[in-house]
């Protein structure tokens, strides 16, 4: 159920008056139509008594959507300063609702911003998406302290997300996001809805943490498993795991996988596999 709104300028002139042309060297796309924001919000599920997370919020076109549908708070990470002001005035509107963090989203514990049930929902800075969701899925411990995710990426990225085994999109960011969450891709929307337009599509992605992995492995292990796997993508496992330091042909044994298949042939359990041989012969 959603609140009423409150009486709030429209966001064009609320970045008109606080300068707030997107800049470029921060990934900035703002989102200005308010029916596809809210879109966003409620595709993010009841938020009614949570904390929701939102990176790079700018003039806060979602920030007020995740507020109208019930966000219980709405922490919002900006570093870019001018957007303070116009954040400050949506919080005004929203007494003890909206908490504003000014600072880098990489370097903030946002963790320890929350309390009781969070997700995190966000137009992300195309600059920082994929270390931001990377990070995301290294938390420790397992089950993460988020219930979900909802993120805008650049089409591109949502299909290395979502991608399976054998395809171009398949990659290191497929692995890593299946391995711990079951992500989708729910819906794209057309560039000519952002100012400034970027170049791209975008899409938005959820992701919903398991309770447990997929396979067991170790999280580091795993991730330096597969980056030297698709470090070299076009070579077989036996070439292109030498890059782990250790003779590959012990560890591709012990796995249960083929010497001669490529690292975009395996599968997620595949990867755990060969993580938890590299954990044993380390």
């Amino acid at each position: 159920m959603t609140s009423a709104s409150p009486p709030l300028p429209p966001l064009r002139e609320v970045i008109a008056k606080h300068g707030l042309a997107a800049q470029k060297a921060l990934g900035q796309n703002f989102l200005l139509d308010l029916n596809l924001t809210g879109r966003i919000a409620r595709s993010a599920g009841g938020l009614e008594g949570h904390d929701v997370i939102e990176v790079g919020p700018g003039p806060g076109g979602l920030t007020r959507a995740l507020l109208d549908n019930g966000a219980r708070r709405v922490i919002a990470i900006e570093r870019d300063r001018r957007c303070i002001a116009a954040l400050e005035e949506i919080a005004a509107a929203y007494p003890q609702r909206l908490v504003i963090v000014e600072g880098d989203a990489l370097a903030t514990d946002m963790a320890a911003l929350v309390s009781g049930p969070a997700r995190i929902v966000a137009n992300l800075p195309y600059n920082i998406a994929t270390p931001l969701l990377v990070g995301w899925l290294q938390t420790e411990p397992w089950p993460p302290w988020f219930e979900s995710l909802t993120l805008m990426f650049q089409r591109e990225v949502a299909e290395r997300i979502v991608a399976g085994p054998g395809g171009k999109a398949y990659g290191r960011l497929a692995v890593l996001a299946q391995w711990r969450t079951k992500p989708r891709i729910l819906f794209d929307i057309d560039r000519r809805a952002f100012t400034p337009p970027p170049s791209v599509t975008s899409s938005v992605v959820e992701l919903v943490p398991r309770p447990a992995p997929l396979a067991e492995a170790e999280p580091r292990a795993l991730e330096t498993v597969v980056a030297a796997a698709f470090g070299q993508r076009r070579k077989m496992l036996r070439a292109s795991l030498k890059s782990l330091g250790i003779d590959p042909a012990p560890l591709i044994e012990a796995a249960g996988v083929h010497p001669t298949q490529r690292a975009e042939e395996l599968s997620v359990e595949e990867f755990c596999a060969l993580a938890r041989a590299y954990t044993r012969m380390r």
